[in-house]
């Protein structure tokens, strides 16, 4: 600790180094007091300062043991706190890297570094332990695993779930219900005002094992969209005769993957008309010349040629005209080739943020 900092305007110390700075320098016999009073003396210290401490984001046990301890103390001489804060401030310091607390800090930074079935048994283990808050994790998952939940349980445990959510993910859940059940949930949630904060927490834990007992999905997308995706990429013939196949052996599977596919036939009702140039500038002109050609080839394909040449400026669509105009008859290949470029180069722009593709109500 510097020996004049009792010479520094005292507007330019902090609560901290004033404490210090008041201690008084003779030597005053007292106990080591142990690390869990030294916690409480920092704790209390910073409060009286007028400090926001940020005590809530300790697990609850530890905050009950800082409470009771802070219970049991009376008075601390200066020499005391002095020796403390001193003690705070060297090792705050000496800290060169620091951790998340809990497991599930842990879990986040190390997301995608360890397997789900790791993740989930970690998380298991936790709540098993009983130190750590179900409802922490709980009002981080995502709506499509809280949503059955909401619908299975009943009305009174849906309605602490909604409870402990904060109000626009509670919003946004209440929407997704059935009318009827929406308004016996929100109903429910006008008797919660004197259950008890262990009833709370059990109601999490219960919750949270639920959930960790489901399995771990291998894959992050669903069946129609993995099978979407595929059909995206693969020539007009493949595609048909995959998805007539499926029509033939699960209708409503057939359905749910045709509204995932993107093809070169759904970018007028995608793409909007001003994110049109965007996508051509970034493709060569010969490759553009080939994809408008094999498009115009097929009748169901000419105003997707005829929707991306009126966005474009006058003078690049003319341009494109004319080099269409003088080029012949294209491969099928060459001109699927072109074709899934665009779509490509469409997707790449929407991953990017530089689009947004349109919902087909939109």
């Amino acid at each position: 600790m510097p020996q004049d900092m009792t010479s520094q305007p005292l507007a330019r110390i902090t609560p901290v180094q004033r404490a210090v700075t008041v201690a008084p320098s003779r030597a005053v016999a007292r106990t080591e007091p142990s690390p869990r009073e030294k916690a409480a003396i920092i704790v209390r210290l910073l409060l009286a300062e007028g400090a926001q401490v940020p005590i809530a984001a300790l697990p609850e046990h530890m905050q009950a043991a800082l409470t009771e301890q802070m219970g049991q103390m009376r008075l601390v001489d200066r020499a005391t706190l002095s020796a403390v804060v001193e003690e705070f401030l060297t090792e705050l310091e000496e800290v060169g890297l620091s951790f998340p607390g809990g497991i599930e800090g842990a879990l986040s930074m190390m997301d995608g570094h360890i397997s789900p079935t790791a993740a989930s048994r970690l998380r298991r283990l936790a709540s098993a332990s009983g130190k750590a808050d179900p409802w922490d994790r709980i009002v981080k998952l995502p709506s499509e695993r809280l949503l059955p939940v909401i619908e299975a349980e009943s009305t009174e445990v849906a309605a602490v779930m909604l409870s402990k959510m904060p109000v626009a993910r509670s919003a946004e859940l209440l929407g997704k219900l059935p009318g009827d059940r929406a308004r016996r949930v929100a109903f429910a949630m006008s008797m919660t005002g004197n259950i008890d904060p262990e009833t709370v927490r059990r109601i999490g834990q219960s919750l949270a094992t639920q959930m960790d007992a489901q399995p771990a999905r291998a894959f992050d997308i669903g069946p129609a969209e993995r099978v979407g995706a595929i059909l995206n990429f693969a020539p007009n013939l493949t595609r048909e005769d995959v998805l007539t196949g499926l029509e033939a052996e699960d209708a409503l599977f057939a359905e749910q993957v045709r509204r995932t596919i993107f093809t070169f036939e759904h970018i007028p009702a995608r793409v909007a008309a001003r994110d049109v140039p965007k996508v051509l500038r970034m493709l060569p002109q010969e490759q553009l010349v080939t994809a408008f050609v094999a498009a115009n080839s097929q009748e169901k394909l000419t105003p997707v040629t005829e929707f991306m040449l009126a966005n474009v400026s006058q003078r690049l669509g003319q341009t494109l005209r004319e080099e269409m105009a003088e080029r012949g008859p294209v491969k099928e290949k060459d001109g699927d080739e072109a074709m899934a470029a665009i779509l490509t180069m469409i997707r790449q722009l929407e991953g990017a943020g530089e689009i947004v593709l349109l919902s087909e109500d939109e």
